[in-house]
């Protein structure tokens, strides 16, 4: 009999339930989901998948838990698909499902998301993700997936740890994905994906999430719609330069390319304007900002954009946003 690789999965959103239902596929996958807001429909129904691509299936996991303490034991993977906000808090809810042998797989928007993982955990492996994976849950523990459907891998390297054994757990995890059927692709330098995600998110998930337009209609809102958020995204691909990550020169208008080939894009963070729900703030604004103060990098642009957008999320965190 194949021995189980157990893993559990923190955070069961829409892309959470994708990755929960591409590692199921797994035979050799013993899953643990921690699911929170949506715990007893999954507990009681598990996930409904309806994907372009896969099908519609209906799944239950090994084990469905509420809290991290509830699922305690060895786990071989950790993988967080939450939403990058207090990410300290998390890292240290995942402590008695965590040991040394542990690989923690980080599958989230924005830049910086490993520091709290590290600092947690540093005798572990981190594997840092970047997904292109379009999915909403219409109901709790229902989602539909569109065809958008690839993951960026690669190492978040820990110097304890001999390359060959890190490498190692890399390859297993990747394993799992192709066992699920999903697209991968390792990167050797990961964190080049996630800042040109990065430089996306920045641009349309802040200015879609300040203005509660699609992301067309703000291109053709006024003349000065393109130029300034050409300039916010160079202003990142600046910072993540001096932060030792090289950007391409071409980065900017190939992401123009692909957003004007778009229908008008809603965005996961103005989406979460609409429900009065935390803004991923820190990994895709607060990080660059912070990195640019360090780095002496002027950024105009990105100091207005990232301080309305934590306007609106202390608007919303106190309850007093326009009704």
């Amino acid at each position: 009999m194949e021995p189980k690789i157990d893993v559990l999965l923190y955070g069961v959103g829409a892309i959470g339930s994708f990755y929960a239902f591409i590692l199921n596929r797994s035979p050799s996958v013993r899953l643990t989901l921690v699911a929170r807001s949506n715990y007893e429909a999954v507990k009681a129904n598990g996930i409904t998948l309806d994907s372009e691509i896969h099908g519609k299936h209906t799944f239950r996991p090994y084990n469905v838990v509420s809290n991290p303490v509830d699922a305690a034991g060895h786990y071989h993977y950790v993988v967080c698909v939450n939403k990058a906000i207090n990410q300290d808090a998390v890292a240290k809810s995942l402590a008695p499902v965590v040991d040394d042998t542990t690989a923690i797989v980080l599958i989230q928007n924005g830049v910086g998301n490993e520091d709290p993982f590290r600092a947690q955990f540093p005798k572990c492996s981190i594997l840092s993700c970047v997904t292109w994976v379009g999915a909403t849950q219409t109901s709790p523990g229902i989602v539909t997936h569109i065809k958008s459907e690839n993951t960026e891998i690669g190492l978040f390297p820990n110097p304890s740890l001999p390359r060959v054994l890190e490498l190692g757990r890399l390859d297993s995890f990747t394993y799992l994905l192709k066992a699920g059927n999903t697209k991968f692709v390792v990167e050797e330098n990961i964190q080049i994906r996630r800042w040109e995600k990065v430089v996306w998110n920045v641009a349309w998930n802040a200015i879609t999430a300040l203005t509660m337009i699609d992301t067309k209609t703000w291109l053709h809102s006024s003349p000065d719609a393109i130029p300034l958020t050409k300039k916010l995204m160079h202003e990142v691909i600046e910072v993540a330069r001096k932060s030792g990550v090289p950007m391409r020169d071409e980065l900017v208008d190939e992401l123009f390319t692909k957003i004007m080939a778009l229908p008008g894009v809603y965005t996961s963070m103005q989406k979460d304007v609409a429900a009065k729900n935390p803004l991923e703030i820190e990994v895709i604004l607060g990080v660059p900002v912070k990195k640019a103060r360090e780095l002496g990098v002027d950024i105009p642009v990105l100091e207005v954009i990232h301080t309305l957008v934590a306007a609106v999320d202390y608007g919303l965190r106190e309850g007093k946003m326009f009704k």
